[in-house]
């Protein structure tokens, strides 16, 4: 039972229903692996070993008495951004290190009644606001293809988890890239779903009118397979669309990339920070595409310039109103013996919030202060409605959108790059926030420092189905995805 790991969503599943091994033996088989290489990679802020194993007995039973679910008993990470009962829920911020979540978060709620067993919470950039997960509080998770490299942000930790085996798949979170670019860098499948298609609710929140769960694993099939789970509507989020929810696996091979008409934004390849190793895997995967019958269609996007400075005008005007809660009064951290109630609230959050988050607070205070609001997030957002309408007529001629999912590969730790420099780097996914379209990651290579590269297509809205079932029939014709890091061949 050492290869337990190597096995697919799919493999995992079938073995559980056909007792070839125990929920509870393939969850201490992970556990096992946690204990022995996480502390290389730095991907877990809490792991639940206790009641992981407990989940796991519950599950053993409930297959042994016929009411098990497709998934009952497979392990998941949830990204430690989703609220879950009676376990640490930290946003990977210092503010949140002491708070114990009363409930749950819908997405959390719906892995535990499809019987999912939680590993645990993974790391990620403070409130999900980085590209990179060199967390100041809890420290820099390493990408497990090299671990003097960051595993992309801010999901990192639910990249980095999948891309070592220390968890079979894993909840993400996309307010401006933050499933794809980590999926990219780490050389996994990651999907970000239209803006509504899964619950927001429990989902602590950087960018409200952005933000978007989605699923992290090695394949299209795999993601599927937590789409299934994840996708749906809830009452409880306000923005939560009420529309029915496809079967994702079933879908897998439902589009057919014979006649598959693909654009291609001759801005995208023309970006001037793009690497050439970045571009020559994109163009590879493009023409293996072409092979496959689809046909590429030269397109424009002619708002792409636009892209960094409105994201970075919206998204912090709303996660500083959203972060204005946490202010040392109600919940999470609280600076020792204020003087009065104006140094409570200075000191806990300047105590309490890393340099980024305080920069993106302070940018959206003044974006949206008297005087500046129209100037700046009022003008913002009309040109969001304007790139929204790029991406609608150049629909109007194609299927799906292709783009580099980040224009370089992953950066090194501690590399320092100006917060300008590293805004840059969202380029390729940013638009997909603004518009609220769906868009996946699928690995299609590596550059010369052998570090994955990552392929983006980006859908029209609520073809979460089309995505995976392209990515699907190209990883039936290539193996990039089955590829493992060196870190992850290692027996627990």
């Amino acid at each position: 039972m050492t290869d337990l790991h190597r096995l697919s969503i799919r493999e995992l599943a079938e073995g559980l229903a056909q007792a070839q091994f125990s929920s509870r033996e393939l969850t201490a088989h992970y556990l096992k692996r946690i204990e022995k290489i996480d502390t290389q990679v730095n991907s877990y802020i809490t792991v639940t070993a206790e009641q992981a194993l407990a989940q796991a007995d519950a599950a053993d039973a409930a297959i042994k008495a016929g009411t098990a679910s497709t998934l009952t008993g497979v392990p998941i990470a949830h990204k430690d951004i989703f609220c879950t009962q009676g376990i640490k829920t930290s946003a990977g911020s210092k503010m949140l290190d002491n708070f114990i979540s009363p409930y749950d978060a819908t997405v959390v709620a719906k892995g535990k009644t499809a019987g999912l067993v939680t590993l645990g919470k993974v790391n990620m950039d403070e409130f999900a606001m980085g590209s990179t997960s060199e967390n100041p509080f809890y420290g820099a998770t390493k990408n497990p293809w090299n671990l003097e490299h960051v595993p992309g942000g801010s999901s990192g930790g639910s990249a980095a988890v999948v891309a070592a085996d220390l968890a079979p798949f894993s909840t993400g979170t996309d307010t401006g890239g933050s499933i794809r670019q980590p999926a990219s860098f780490c050389g996994l499948t990651g999907l970000k779903p239209t803006y509504g298609r899964v619950s927001r609710f429990g989902m602590i929140a950087y960018a409200s009118s952005m933000d978007q769960g989605g699923p992290m694993a090695r394949s299209a099939e795999d993601c599927a397979y937590l789409m299934n789970v994840m996708a749906g509507h809830d009452a409880k989020d306000s923005t939560s669309i009420e529309k029915e929810v496809d079967d994702y696996v079933a879908n897998l091979n439902g589009t057919s990339v014979k006649g598959l008409r693909i654009g291609i934004p001759k801005q995208y390849f023309n970006v001037a920070g793009l690497d050439a190793d970045v571009k020559a895997r994109v163009e590879e995967s493009l023409k293996k595409l072409e092979e496959m019958g689809a046909i590429l269609v030269e397109i424009d996007l002619n708002m792409t310039e636009a892209y960094v400075p409105t994201y970075y005008l919206i998204a912090p005007a709303e996660a500083s109103s959203n972060l204005s809660r946490f202010d040392g009064v109600r919940y999470g951290y609280r600076c020792e013996n204020p003087t009065d109630i104006l140094d409570l609230y200075k000191r806990s959050r300047s105590e309490g919030f890393g340099a980024e988050v305080q920069r993106r607070i302070l940018i959206g205070t003044y974006a949206l202060s008297a005087g500046y609001y129209d100037a700046y997030y009022v003008k913002a957002q009309k040109v969001r409605r304007l790139i929204q309408q790029d991406f609608l007529k150049a629909f109007e001629n194609v299927d799906v959108i292709a783009a580099p999912s980040a224009p370089t590969t992953a950066y090194k730790i501690g590399a320092n790059l100006s917060p300008t420099e590293m805004y840059l780097g969202d380029i390729y996914t940013l638009a997909v926030n603004l518009a609220g379209l769906p868009a996946i990651n699928a690995p299609v290579g590596f550059d010369q420092a052998q570090l994955p590269v990552g392929l983006q297509l980006i859908g029209n809205y609520w073809s979460e189905s089309q995505l995976l079932s392209i990515v699907h029939q190209y990883q039936q014709n290539t193996d990039w995805h089955t590829k493992r890091a060196a870190i992850a061949e290692e027996n627990a």
